[in-house]
């Protein structure tokens, strides 16, 4: 009886060496400009050509502007960088979508809106939230740059099996709770370091009633936890959002894939080396307090106590976002809001974010970056008259890339000043030096960017 994970990664086994890792055929290689330089070099300097390049797919994202992109880029290191993805994907002959292009994006909301990142597929890129598309019934994880040199010759990769988990969420959601409240919820149970060493397989009732967003939302989380990768059982909600997608098979290939994808799933009495499971009902939308993910609570609970062990480090962490234990944030003046990332840059997210600000405005003092993670979720955000909604509330669209979720563009949030983001990370200065992040929902994101603070969204539903 074999877990989901046990099927796709033995059926990428190349070899597996005696006391040592297992050479796993890789399916899809991702590169952007940030984690590829040294990888192509090292490529350079020992002669080699790609092994399999229609396999390798390269945009920039992290670096690139999300205004005045027809321009050049000011900034001379993300312009050497960009520039560099470029010259290295000419020379080694991949594909390559670079800034205005039309499929150019954040290349986890490309890989699967493209129909590139496809269930039982192995896909792995130079960035930790690789995770993402594992929301495809994939396996996907990041790697390091030394890593994507070893595929980019051989297609391949070494690497250890991991253990296997399963995340069972049982019930239903209520109302204003989306799949970014539900990885925070996990986050903040199982802290930052409870899913090292394992690969989590989602599941229960709330995970297949979750939108391809919301998985990959929840897949893209799946890092944070300290864990390796997190995927989702494909199943009609795949197969409806992958049908017709560029890159994605058709006419009697899609038939033929479809019959395999069926059979992607953990057999009925398959063993994981831990297994876990949580309540809907005890989940409400969700903020961080502290510089790590897992430090969150509801958005209507107080700050809890420091607890006996990392005492220090907690302490540290309320002093530099300037809160204090037992306090509750509902209320707290909001400097910026950051609508994007990996995390919540998809069309879903920006349809919510719309419900809550239609017919409402911009909260005076209030920064607002809103931020497609694609074109194509852009073209969809005007399709759909979304932009309308949101220039009269007072709001811009900017123009893709992975902005303020990092500090390597332009797009930073200044020192001392409060964040609410959509993103993935709330590090020390992660969104800028001093700046200070909570990480929520697009919801919460959207409340507290009309009211000027903190606010529970369920309020202006």
């Amino acid at each position: 009886m074999n877990t989901l994970f046990d099927k796709i990664w033995d059926r990428h086994v190349v070899q597996v060496v005696t006391d040592g890792p297992t050479q796993l055929y890789i399916d899809r290689l991702y590169c952007h400009e940030v984690t590829s330089p040294q990888a192509f070099d090292g490529m350079r300097q020992r002669g080699l050509k790609c092994f399999r390049p229609e396999k390798i797919y390269c945009m920039p994202d992290h670096n690139t502007p999300t205004h005045d992109q027809d321009k050049p880029i000011s900034d001379p290191v993300s312009k050497k960088q960009v520039d560099m993805l470029e010259k290295n994907a000419k020379e080694f002959g991949l594909t390559y979508y670079g800034m205005m292009n039309p499929s150019n994006g954040i290349i986890h909301v490309v890989g699967p809106e493209k129909g590139l990142s496809l269930p039982g597929m192995t896909i792995v890129c130079g960035d930790s939230h690789t995770s993402t598309h594992g929301a495809m019934g994939a396996i996907a994880f990041g790697i390091g740059t030394s890593e994507v040199e070893m595929v980019l010759a051989s297609q391949c990769i070494l690497q250890q099996k991991p253990k296997s988990m399963r995340i069972s969420i049982n019930g239903q959601l209520g109302r204003g709770v989306t799949a970014k409240d539900v990885a925070l919820y996990l986050m903040s149970q199982l802290t930052t370091s409870g899913a090292t060493g394992y690969f989590v397989e989602y599941a229960g009732d709330v995970v297949r009633n979750l939108s391809m967003e919301g998985r990959l939302t929840l897949c893209n989380l799946s890092i944070e936890m300290g864990a390796r990768g997190g995927f989702v059982a494909p199943d009609e909600t795949t197969f409806e959002y992958l049908k017709g997608r560029e890159f994605a098979p058709q006419g009697e290939a899609w038939e033929q894939a479809v019959g395999y994808w069926r059979t992607l799933k953990s057999d009925d009495n398959a063993v994981f080396d831990k297994e876990l499971t949580f309540r809907a009902e005890d989940i409400e939308p969700r903020i961080t307090y502290g510089t790590n993910p897992g430090m969150g609570i509801g958005i209507t609970k107080s700050i809890p106590p420091a607890p006996d062990k990392e005492r220090e480090s907690y302490e540290k962490a309320l002093k530099y976002m300037g809160f204090e234990p037992g306090q509750k944030l509902l209320g707290t003046k909001v400097d910026y809001v950051f609508l994007g990332a990996c995390t919540n840059g998809r069309i879903e997210d920006f349809r919510a974010f719309a419900s809550i600000v239609k017919g409402r405005h911009k909260a005076d003092g209030v920064t607002a970056w809103l931020v497609p993670g694609s074109w194509a979720v852009d073209r969809q955000i005007r399709e759909e008259k979304l932009d309308q909604v949101l220039e009269s509330a007072g709001f811009a669209i900017r123009q893709p890339g992975c902005s303020a979720c990092l500090a390597m563009n332009d797009d930073k949030v200044p020192a001392g000043k409060l964040a609410v983001s959509t993103s993935n990370r709330n590090f020390e200065g992660r969104q800028g030096p001093g700046s200070r992040t909570i990480l929520a929902s697009p919801l919460v994101a959207a409340a507290a960017a009309v009211t000027g603070v903190i606010t529970d969204p369920r309020e202006l539903l």
